[in-house]
């Protein structure tokens, strides 16, 4: 029997995202609201130490104009899809990035996690970890079964990122979008729920305090702490 036949007994449409705030160790996700996340995200994103190349593939921006970018982040913090969040540090209050829901089809339990725009101070740290981490539990826990990440195929940097995450990769949309009048090619990649506990399991293995020494430093990659688990036969 295909994936496609497989029976789904009492099939209940997914729940809508909702306001709450979701709790991590490192980081928490606060529904975005530009007044009070707008100077943060703009010294994250445009402010001294960013990112040069955080704009590169993305579907906006650089902003030549604190009030361009007040301007488009008010409209987006206004829409319900995307449904878009501020990654806030836990300990010190500082706003290092957004990502969102988007492409929401409850009836299907479809959603995509995307709109993923870390400033320089969360990439390659436990805080970007958490923060997917925390959006796909939530997926989750809201009754999706699929859970899809896409990007532009030249993005080397979120096709590494969609793997190290336990994204599968399924296959690429040729000439799907114009972007800054180029036109991209979108490759898409996919968790299902079936997949997800046992993805979970090593997230939170990996973001742990156990998995850091006194420098910080990580024991033991996502990487590999997924493949322990899946050598012991893990069954969660």
């Amino acid at each position: 029997m295909s994936a496609e036949d497989i029976p789904v007994p009492n099939w209940k449409p997914a729940k809508l995202p909702d306001s709450r705030t979701l709790e991590g160790r490192f980081v928490r996700l606060e529904k975005l609201d530009a007044a009070r996340h707008g100077d943060g995200l703009w010294a994250a994103f445009q402010g001294p130490g960013s990112d040069p190349k955080l704009w590169d593939y993305l579907w906006t921006g650089p902003f030549d104009t604190r009030e361009k970018f007040h301007i488009w982040l008010r409209a987006h913090a206004a829409t319900t899809d995307p449904w878009t969040y501020a990654v806030v540090d836990q300990n010190t209050g500082v706003i290092h990035g957004t990502l969102a829901f988007m492409s929401i089809v409850p009836m299907h339990g479809r959603i995509e996690l995307g709109r993923v725009v870390f400033g320089a101070s969360m990439q390659r740290t436990p805080k970007s970890t958490e923060a997917v981490y925390l959006l796909a539990k939530e997926a989750i826990a809201l009754g999706y079964r699929r859970l899809e990440w896409s990007c532009n195929v030249r993005n080397v940097r979120s096709h590494r990122a969609a793997l190290r995450f336990g994204f599968r990769f399924e296959l690429v949309f040729r000439q799907y979008t114009v972007i800054k009048g180029r036109s991209v090619d979108v490759a898409w990649y996919s968790i299902t729920a079936e997949e997800w506990p046992i993805l979970q399991r090593a997230m939170e293995a990996w973001l742990s305090a156990e998995n850091f020494d006194k420098a910080g430093c990580q024991v033991k990659t996502l990487e590999e702490t997924l493949c322990h688990l899946m050598m012991l036969g893990v069954n969660v």
